[in-house]
């Protein structure tokens, strides 16, 4: 009997964000839970004020629906899912995976819930954000580190041990590394569709990618990701209906990081992640350079909203910079490929 599992779990993760949609966004019209564009946004995003955000929600049912409905039809053909679950280690790095991409999102309902409901722009200081990302982020670590985690893999380098000597390095590196990368999708969640088309197409990747490494969590995974964006991407596209909110953008962010870290090969999402990336480069040098001479490199950052100023159209946005991404995911799984 053919295994169909990621099939169905990109079908049922985009079946249930679409039509949560038709339920969600009235309830949260009804709640006043609408988006505040700040003065020092592009103009033309006063527009948007009040659509309504924290549709992050519809994404997370989404994808959590999926992963119990895939997972019980793969114990039914006794497909590989269910059979790799039993392997202790690989189901509590899926299990790690979500529930870090889960407690992410719900830093980003605080921040929302702060802007939204308390009229308060800013919503969490820096400072609390930045522990509490990090706090999940060590709580995520340690727990690969206690399931078992020995080895990460760099291309041509092979395996690294990271259990002793320099292998330690590791560790603090992953770190930053998942607070870097899941604040970075964050950043990018500031155009109409544009963090769920570019994470649609990272998720895509890493899909494929697993597929190669025969790891059935993570390519059921990868495929419950792909369907919820395409799902929220239904609502979101311009004109959008409904914004995720940190809700949502962060949730996203702890998945794609959780899905690098659960192959085996996070350092591929330095090439999947190049738009992320970029996003946040811009933002960080757009601050420094800023703060030292009182003047800016872009005429907005993220880097987006500087295209946007160049008289780039959202829709514009959206597309170049998913086909950025989508350059950046081939080259990601070169090494998969060809066995690097």
């Amino acid at each position: 009997m053919k295994d169909f599992t990621s099939v169905i779990a990109a079908a049922v993760a985009f079946a249930v964000t679409a039509l949560l949609g038709y339920v969600v966004i009235p309830y949260l019209k009804k709640l006043h839970f609408g988006q505040t564009i700040l003065d020092i946004g592009p103009k033309w995003h006063k527009e948007k004020q009040g659509t309504p955000t924290m549709g992050g929600f519809m994404m997370i049912a989404g994808v959590l629906l999926s992963l119990g409905v895939s997972y019980a039809y793969s114990a039914v053909i006794k497909g590989r899912f269910a059979m790799e679950m039993r392997d202790g280690y690989r189901l509590s790095v899926l299990l790690a995976g979500i529930l870090m991409a889960l407690c992410m999102s719900a830093v980003g309902f605080m921040d929302d819930y702060i802007k939204v409901v308390k009229k308060r722009n800013l919503g969490l200081t820096a400072r609390q954000k930045t522990f509490l990302q990090l706090l999940i982020a060590a709580a995520y670590l340690a727990t690969l580190c206690l399931s078992g985690m020995k080895t990460t893999n760099v291309p041509f380098a092979g395996d690294i041990d990271i259990t002793k000597g320099f292998g330690l390095i590791f560790w603090p590196i992953a770190l930053m590394f998942i607070y870097g990368f899941t604040n970075a999708v964050n950043l990018t969640d500031g155009v109409d569709g544009l963090a769920s088309s570019v994470t649609l197409v990272v998720a895509c990747a890493f899909m494929l990618g697993s597929g190669f490494l025969y790891n059935s969590g993570m390519n059921t995974a990868s495929a419950a990701l792909a369907g919820a964006c395409v799902g929220f991407i239904v609502w979101n596209s311009k004109p959008a209906k409904v914004f995720m909110g940190d809700t949502g953008s962060m949730f996203l962010g702890g998945m794609v990081v959780a899905i690098s870290f659960g192959i085996g090969r996070p350092v591929l999402l330095i090439f999947a992640g190049v738009t992320y990336f970029l996003e946040a480069l811009s933002d960080i040098i757009q601050v420094a350079y800023y703060k030292k001479t009182k003047k800016r490199i872009f005429k907005m950052a993220p880097l987006h909203h500087h295209f946007e100023m160049c008289g780039w159209s959202e829709q514009k946005v959206v597309l170049v910079f998913s086909l950025i991404a989508a350059a950046g995911c081939t080259v990601a799984l070169l090494p998969l490929i060809f066995n690097w």
